[in-house]
C-alpha cells in the first residue's frame, strides 16, 4: 500500500479493476458474529441451517459488505475519503468456503452541492460475484474527491 494523490479531475467513467478473490471462511463468520452482535442462527446453527432452503450457514450481508470493501482499499489517496454507501442489495447467499472477487467501477462524477468549486462526488459501483460467476451483493461506494480548481 502506498500513498497515491488524485484528483477529481483525474477519475474516468468506465474505468474498473477487479480483486483476486477472497475465500470467506467459518472464522470470518464467527469474528463477525462476535463483533456485531448478530448470533442469528442463519450464520451459526449448522443443524438449523440445514432444514431450511439455504441448507447450510450463511455469512452475514455485512461480513460480505465489509470484506468486499475492503478488498478495492488499494493506494491511499489524499484528496479523497468515503462519503459513504448506497443502494446496497444482499442479492445471494454467501457460504462458507465460497471465494468472491471485487470488480469497482466509476459510473458517475458530479459536484458538490455547496462546495462545487473545490469537491467533488466520485460513484462507483461496487459489484461482488462468487466463484459460480453469480453475483451476491452490489452498493454504491461514494467517494468525496478534492478538485484542483481553476490554475
Amino acid at each position: 500500500m502506498k500513498i497515491a494523490e488524485r484528483w477529481f479531475e483525474e477519475y474516468e467513467v468506465g474505468e474498473s479493476r477487479t480483486t483476486v478473490g477472497r475465500t470467506i471462511t467459518e472464522a470470518d463468520i464467527v469474528l463477525h458474529a462476535g463483533q456485531t452482535g448478530d448470533f442469528f442462527p442463519h450464520h451459526l446453527d449448522a443443524e438449523w441451517m440445514a432444514t431450511q432452503p439455504a441448507g447450510q450457514r450463511i455469512a452475514h450481508g455485512t461480513l460480505i459488505l465489509s470484506v468486499a470493501v475492503g478488498m478495492t482499499a488499494g493506494d491511499i489517496n489524499p484528496r479523497s475519503m468515503s462519503y459513504g454507501y448506497d443502494k446496497i442489495r444482499f442479492i445471494k447467499p454467501v457460504f462458507i468456503g465460497d471465494t468472491i472477487t471485487v470488480t469497482a467501477a466509476i459510473t458517475e462524477k458530479s459536484d458538490h452541492k455547496r462546495t462545487p468549486e473545490t469537491h467533488g462526488y466520485v460513484h462507483e459501483l461496487v459489484s461482488v460475484t462468487n466463484q459460480r460467476a453469480e453475483t451476491v451483493l452490489v452498493l454504491t461506494h461514494l467517494y468525496l474527491v478534492d478538485k484542483r480548481g481553476p490554475a
